[in-house]
């Protein structure tokens, strides 16, 4: 049975402007969902909703099968992680885990039991008698789930939990809360604006903007088959890149700039029409080899070395493009360049309301194909190599 439905919820405050515009979707139990978007797309209010934190405008909110319109909070069985971490300063880290449960009038040998257990999964035993003001970013946050584990409520939401820690911090508490979820079997409805939280940590996730919901579905449904030109550049990092694509004599021209060769079978698989928006994902750009069809040639604008993997940047007419290379490769600004922009691996979009109308092949043939071809075309990247050596 789904833990939460929503059937056409919709939220106004002022009568006119609704913040949330018809949201259908089902939350199953035991999974994990994250609700995704821009800032002011509504996600936070829908989770406000689901808590009993604001009212209903229009619609139903359907609870373990029961109609939560106008349940109150605390009869919904759920806890709330925020982004602040909602600590009490004055209190220990034990009194903050355990405050719940006293206004719940929870045994005191049971509360016990219950901090042993949430303190211990969370790496907090030596910390209890600390107050807050005493704890890193990340040991704060462990608190605010603490005591989200000791409530045992089935139905956990959080929002937005990570924004205020570093880097390196938010890729740990990710696996943590990932691990804690699964341990545990809850149901987490979980805010972010961050694309990366929602690829790693959801089961399936909901892309909103402007009050609705753009698509529904598992991360790499997202990924691989967005179903509109925002969610193709929402989700991934770095950004796909788009162009406007007309199909002319000479071949695929992107941005009225770039031309790319297309062969008769070419012509043949491209979606109807003849002018489209399309889409490369950054490591969709391959580099260019002596028997490469679609090869253009760019000038190199930027490139960032990141270690394990290398961004260059060029333009194709008005839009600056990246491409996504494995590896070290020494690329000098102004370099000419020579690239693959393949429109099988390309997603065409309408040209005018931005639905897909065509996903690009499949991305795991993508994948090993992107290793081989950077490692077999070494030499043959750049017209001037002496001017731009690449390592």
């Amino acid at each position: 049975m789904a833990k939460i439905v929503c059937k056409d919820l919709k939220k106004s405050y002022d009568g006119k402007t609704e913040v949330l515009a018809g949201i259908n979707l089902e939350i199953q139990e035991g999974e994990f969902f994250i609700l995704v978007g821009p800032s002011g797309c509504g996600k936070s209010t829908l989770l406000r909703i689901i808590a009993g934190l604001e009212g209903v405008s229009a619609g139903e909110l359907i609870m373990d099968g029961k109609l939560a319109n106008e349940m109150l909070p605390k009869d919904r069985n759920l806890t709330m992680v925020f982004q602040s971490y909602a600590l009490y300063p004055h209190l220990s880290v034990r009194d903050n885990i355990l405050f719940g449960l006293d206004v719940k009038k929870v045994a005191k040998d049971e509360q016990e039991r219950r901090l042993a257990e949430a303190a211990e999964l969370l790496g907090l035993t030596d910390y209890l008698d600390r107050k807050p003001r005493a704890l890193s970013g990340g040991q704060r946050q462990r608190v605010a789930l603490a005591r989200s584990v000791c409530s045992q409520a089935p139905l956990c939401l959080m929002d937005e939990p990570l924004s205020n820690l570093d880097a390196k911090l938010r890729a740990s508490m990710r696996v943590e809360i990932r691990r804690l979820q699964q341990r545990l079997g809850l149901t987490v409805v979980y805010v972010t604006h961050d694309q990366v939280e929602a690829m790693t940590m959801g089961d399936r996730i909901a892309v909103l903007s402007n009050g609705r919901i753009q698509q529904l579905g598992t991360p790499l449904e997202l990924y691989n088959h967005p179903a509109n030109e925002f969610v193709a550049t929402f989700i991934g990092t770095p950004q796909m890149n788009m162009a406007i694509a007309e199909v002319q004599p000479e071949g695929l021209v992107l941005n009225d700039d770039v031309v790319v060769p297309l062969s008769a079978e070419d012509r043949a698989k491209l979606p109807a029409g003849t002018r489209w928006k399309v889409g490369f994902r950054p490591e969709q750009v391959y580099p260019a080899t002596a028997t490469s069809v679609h090869q253009v040639d760019v000038s190199v604008v930027s490139s960032e070395m990141m270690g394990n993997e290398t961004l260059i940047f060029f333009n194709v007419g008005s839009e600056l493009f990246t491409a996504r290379w494995q590896g070290q490769h020494r690329v000098e600004t102004g370099a000419a360049l020579r690239v693959s922009l393949d429109p099988r691996y390309a997603h065409f979009f309408d040209v005018n309301t931005g639905a897909l109308v065509r996903a690009a092949e499949d991305l795991d043939e993508q994948g090993a194909r992107s290793t081989s071809v950077v490692d077999e075309s070494l030499a043959a990247r750049m017209e001037a190599a002496p001017a731009a050596p690449m390592a």
